[in-house]
Formats: structure tokens, C-alpha cells, sequence
């Protein structure tokens, strides 16, 4: 086709009369199984509600996280931060890799500021059930070596 044979008015009335468009349809086929279950597990995150959990005081949260670190036990730690909806960022689940009189330290170099969590428990419930039941006996009779 060459300039001469280019008629304008067959070009118009084509887009105005003829050619239907099938507007998102057409770009289906180049979704993959892969980017749509990206886009699906990144719509559940941003759809995904974490309850908050008590505020815990300092002294229950260093009391469980000091016994995390000596057990080498598995925490979840719920933190303080919310993002730009309110709502309460996922838990994070770690060992203790350490820790100094404001912080906690885990993944080797994160640093957790302690006024910054809100809640924290053993990721086992039974080790969780142990240190419930010594608290409450070290509140009773003082301070006991358990």
C-alpha cells in the first residue's frame, strides 16, 4: 500500500463502523498463571487483617523474651507500628539472636526496639503455658529459679 491507494474516510469509517474493541479482553492472553497468582497473593496481603493482640507491659515482655533467648525458643513478636490504614503490620516469628538494655536483635542484624512491641509469645503454646504459670507463681511468691 502506498500513499496514493491511503484513503482516510475508509479509515475512519473502519474505526467508527467495523472494528469492535474488545477493550482488557485482548490483553488476557498475556497474563501468565505466575503473574496472576503474584497479583493474587499481593491482593491478600494487602487485604489480610492481624488482630491486635493485648498490649503486654515491659516487664511480661522482657520476662518472655529473655526466656526465648536462654531456651533458644522460637517468639511472635506483634509490634506497635500500623501502616497507613491503621492496621497492624504481620507478626514477625524469629529467635532471639541477642539483645541490649533498649533492644532486641534478630536475622543476625535487625534490631527491634523493646517500647516498640506490643505483644509477644512463644511460637509453642506449651512453652508459652510454662512461662504464663511462672509468672504468675513469681508474682505470688517473689522471684523463683525455675
Amino acid at each position: 500500500m502506498n500513499n496514493q491507494d491511503f484513503d482516510l474516510g475508509t479509515v475512519k469509517h473502519f474505526f467508527e463502523h467495523d472494528y469492535h474493541d474488545r477493550g482488557m479482553m485482548k490483553w488476557q492472553g498475556f497474563y501468565l498463571s505466575d503473574h496472576t497468582a503474584a497479583l493474587n497473593q499481593q491482593n491478600q496481603q494487602l487485604n489480610a487483617v492481624y488482630v491486635p493482640r493485648p498490649q503486654q507491659s515491659l516487664a511480661v515482655i522482657t520476662e518472655v523474651l529473655a526466656d526465648a533467648y536462654q531456651r533458644q525458643q522460637p517468639v511472635t513478636i506483634q509490634l506497635k507500628t500500623v501502616d497507613q490504614n491503621n492496621r497492624h503490620l504481620p507478626d514477625i516469628t524469629t529467635l532471639i539472636r541477642g539483645y541490649n538494655a533498649n533492644d532486641i536483635v534478630i536475622d543476625a542484624d535487625r534490631f527491634i526496639p523493646l517500647q516498640e512491641i506490643r505483644n509477644v509469645a512463644f511460637k509453642n503454646t506449651e512453652s508459652y503455658k510454662i512461662l504464663a504459670l511462672r509468672i504468675f507463681l513469681n508474682t505470688l511468691f517473689g522471684r523463683l529459679q525455675i
